[in-house]
Order: structure tokens, then C-alpha cells, then sequence
């Protein structure tokens, strides 16, 4: 770095860049975090402009923020590396109104893995409204990430009737609170597991069942036991959305979707909504998740429904494949060898 001989430019461009820091730091502290993201993005589209107007290259970046640094001691954020991803962060996102109004809602470190793991803008954003509106850690994000939730939330073609049934705005958020499918992949019970074996998994991994349904649901009971004309109905799970103001029924089916289904959920919400909904709350919602669905079969079974309802897929962790199977030892042999092993 130091061979590079600083020309005019690049002395009006470091002068220039000193001074909307030192104008940032006049308006807030840079722990305000709307404000250094919006420094940020102001120091990424500087250098992107002298790149494009002198050609700088990565030694010139190196340079800059050693000169930085120098000069700001007491401030972080003005690594090489960091200086980059501002450079990144502007060329993504020429638009700075986009920046102030929905990316600095969230920290730099959520905005720099949204830059290294996605390429597409209106995912990026998608994302980070998420992580604004349900306080997403980044951990958590990643999470998120890894598991495409943009694609089994925001791109998935949703089996749902809550248009026809449910007054907007709340039939819009009813619709964006389905996945499909919905990813079980914390339980290690393989595609053959029973109905009440997934439920009973479920509850013991809540905390993970309830990050993967999304903010808002809040658990009521499992099996919840309705008494109606002396007889017992119950109800696989049963959860209170806190945003939407109503139950949710979710019934769990092995198979693939049958339409009578419908006709078991209606009974249930129509229960609820007598039996326990009050005045305040909205209209309760089922959600019928079954191991695979037909798309027409679904749409044909909610045709004219009037209760709220929504058809989606789950999946389990997948069961060791048969090839890797032959391959390890069975119960027997295991024992057979520890006897061995203690007689020896």
C-alpha cells in the first residue's frame, strides 16, 4: 500500500469522505443504526463513482482504509473488507430511498448476509422486512436462509380460499403467514412416522415448531378436546395468532390430501369460532398440512367453502436411504461384536 502514490483525485476523494463521516457523526452517533447505514451506502456510491470515473482498483480500496482508520481510531467499520461490501451494498441498491426506508431497519451485519447469500434485489428486501417486523437475530436469519423460507412463504403457490373468506387486510396476511411445505427437519423420525408420533415430536421441539409456523402463533394444546352432543372431539393442535386475533386448527394427515378433509376442518372451525372465539377476535383459520397434496383435487375442495382454510405439504428428515442401510451394522451384529470385544 504504501507505493501507491496518492494522486488529487484520490486526496479530494479521501478529504471528501472525511467529511460526510465527520458530518455523520455531527447528526448522530454512528451506534445510530439508520444513520450508518445510510453512511455507508453514501461511502460504497462514492467509491463506486471514482471507480468508475478513475479505475481504482482493490489496492486503492486497501489504501483508503488504512487512511480511514488513521484518522478515525476510535470508530470501527473501515476494514478493506468492510469497504467493499459498502461498495457492494450501493451497487446493489442504487436507490437510497430503499436504503432509509426499509435496509436500515435492520443492523449492517443482517444486511452483509443478505449481500453474500442472495443475488436478487426484491429477495434481499423481502427479507429484510421479515427480519424488521419479527426482530429476527441474525442467527436466526440465516436459519431462515437456509431453509428458503422466500420460497415456501413469499414464491409458493398457496392453496388457500382466505381471499373469498376473509376480509383484507387480514385475508392478506393470512395468505403470507402459509408456507408450502413447511420443513419438519428438526425431528428424526423418517417419512414412516404415525400422525400422533409427528405431533408428539413436535411439541417436544416447540420452540423450533413454532420458529418454522412464523411469528405470532402462540401454542394452545395439543389433542384440545372439544365435548359436543356428549360426544369427544379433539383437535390435533391448536395454536391463538397474536397478529391475525384468531385461533388456528392445524390438522396433521400421513397421506396425501383427501378432499373430506375439508368437511373434518370445517366441523372444527366452526366449534371454535362458537365455542371459543370472543367477540374481539377474527375468524378462526384451519390449516390442513398433509405429507403431499394434488394442487386441482385441493382447489376443488375449498371451492365453496366459507370457512377460512389453507391446504400445505411437510416434510420430514428423510430416512436413511437403502443403500446406506446394507452398509451398516444391524442390532445383531453390534451385540455379537461387544461380545466378542468383552470376551476377548
Amino acid at each position: 500500500m504504501s507505493n501507491i502514490k496518492p494522486d488529487k483525485s484520490y486526496i479530494d476523494t479521501l478529504s471528501l469522505i472525511k467529511q460526510k463521516i465527520k458530518t455523520a457523526q455531527i447528526k448522530a452517533t454512528l451506534s445510530v443504526n439508520a444513520e450508518m447505514l445510510l453512511l455507508y451506502w453514501d461511502i460504497g456510491n462514492t467509491i463506486l463513482e471514482q471507480q468508475k470515473k478513475e479505475g481504482w482498483g482493490a489496492k486503492v480500496i486497501d489504501r483508503l482504509a488504512a487512511d480511514l482508520q488513521k484518522t478515525f481510531p476510535d470508530m470501527k467499520g473501515f476494514s478493506s473488507r468492510n469497504l467493499k461490501y459498502m461498495r457492494k451494498f450501493a451497487n446493489t441498491f442504487p436507490d437510497n430511498i430503499i436504503v432509509q426506508e426499509v435496509l436500515a431497519q435492520i443492523t449492517w451485519y443482517h444486511n452483509i448476509t443478505l449481500l453474500d447469500k442472495i443475488d436478487s434485489q426484491n429477495e434481499i428486501l423481502w427479507y429484510a422486512r421479515k427480519t424488521a417486523e419479527n426482530g429476527w437475530s441474525r442467527n436466526i436469519l440465516v436459519h431462515q436462509l437456509e431453509n428458503n423460507l422466500y420460497q415456501r412463504q413469499a414464491m409458493a403457490e398457496k392453496t388457500t380460499n382466505f381471499e373469498r373468506t376473509l376480509s383484507a387486510p387480514t385475508s392478506d396476511l393470512a395468505i403470507e403467514i402459509i408456507k408450502d411445505p413447511y420443513k419438519f427437519d428438526f425431528l428424526s423420525l423418517g417419512n414412516d412416522a404415525h400422525e400422533r408420533e409427528v405431533e408428539k415430536e413436535l411439541i417436544k421441539h416447540i420452540s423450533d415448531f413454532l420458529l418454522e409456523l412464523g411469528a405470532g402463533f402462540a401454542f394452545i394444546g395439543r389433542q384440545y378436546h372439544l365435548e359436543l352432543d356428549e360426544k369427544d372431539y379433539y383437535i390435533d393442535l391448536l395454536f391463538y395468532h397474536t397478529r391475525l386475533h384468531c385461533y388456528v386448527v392445524i390438522e396433521l394427515k400421513i397421506g396425501d390430501f383427501l378432499p373430506e378433509y375439508v368437511g373434518k376442518m370445517n366441523f372444527y372451525l366452526s366449534a371454535v369460532d362458537d365455542l371459543l372465539k370472543s367477540q374481539h377476535d377474527n375468524p378462526s383459520i384451519g390449516i390442513i398440512l398433509c405429507k403431499t397434496k394434488k394442487k386441482l383435487t385441493a382447489e376443488y375442495a375449498l371451492r365453496d367453502t366459507t370457512k377460512p382454510m389453507g391446504i400445505a405439504e411437510y416434510k420430514l428428515t428423510e430416512a436413511i436411504p437403502d443403500d446406506l442401510k446394507t452398509s451398516l451394522p444391524s442390532i445383531e451384529e453390534l451385540e455379537k461384536g461387544l461380545e466378542n470385544e468383552l470376551t476377548e
